[in-house]
């Protein structure tokens, strides 16, 4: 806990943070996240590899997939989740029972997402810094992989359907929530090529405020 609180006054020391309620399965989470994603894009993070600090934002994404997320029965089996941002559904993994890898292209994402599930109730977290493009070999297998609002670069719809491929259990199930973003046909064809196959698919419509989005939530399996 010791360790936790000191993480937290270090990210409020180098962040404008804010802490954003959100209603989750019944109980409000409170998220703390950076102020505005728009503070945290470097010109030399840019040039490098063209990284944007997606993770920074509480996409309408990560809300439908926590909701889902937090309604499995964990009963101790593993979750890895693809980019977990400041960690709003990888907490909701460790609510529902699920042993959690929380990873993530940023290493202060990682920071925020071990202080929101400790705060949260979801207890330590394990994360790893992950390139899904380079996919450490000793990342494991899960019983359930997630990941949402993942597919917004072209390239992504191959490296998400390979690192499902590389990461589920013979008998595991990923959960995808994608809003329509640019690589959702390209992933889609993908799984077949990896020896996947989506095993449904479920549209859930998200309101809030000006926002109207409808969420895929893509549940995918091995062949």
């Amino acid at each position: 806990m010791r360790a936790t609180r000191a993480l937290r006054a270090s990210l409020e020391r180098r962040f404008r943070v804010v802490e954003t309620a959100i209603k989750i399965g019944g109980r409000t989470l409170s998220i703390r996240h950076p102020a505005s994603a728009e503070d945290l894009i470097t010109e030399e993070d840019f040039v490098r590899d063209e990284r944007l600090p997606y993770w920074a934002e509480l996409w309408p994404s990560s809300r439908i997939l926590a909701e889902k997320v937090i309604a499995l029965k964990g009963s101790g089996r593993t979750a890895l989740e693809l980019g977990c941002g400041a960690g709003l559904v990888a907490t909701c993994a460790g609510l529902a029972g699920f042993s959690v890898c929380a990873t993530d292209y940023y290493e202060d994402a990682l920071r925020f997402a071990r202080v929101n599930a400790w705060e949260n109730g979801a207890g330590e977290m394990a994360t790893r810094l992950v390139d899904w493009r380079r996919l450490p070999r000793d990342l494991g297998h899960y019983d359930v992989v997630i990941g949402s609002d993942v597919l917004y670069e072209m390239s992504y719809g191959a490296v998400i359907a390979g690192a499902l491929a590389a990461t589920l259990k013979a008998d595991g199930e990923a959960l995808i929530a994608d809003p329509g973003r640019v690589a959702r046909d390209s992933f889609i064809a993908e799984t077949a090529r990896c020896g996947l196959k989506i095993v449904g698919t479920e549209p859930v419509a998200f309101r809030e405020g000006l926002v109207r989005q409808t969420i895929t939530v893509f549940r995918v399996r091995r062949r």
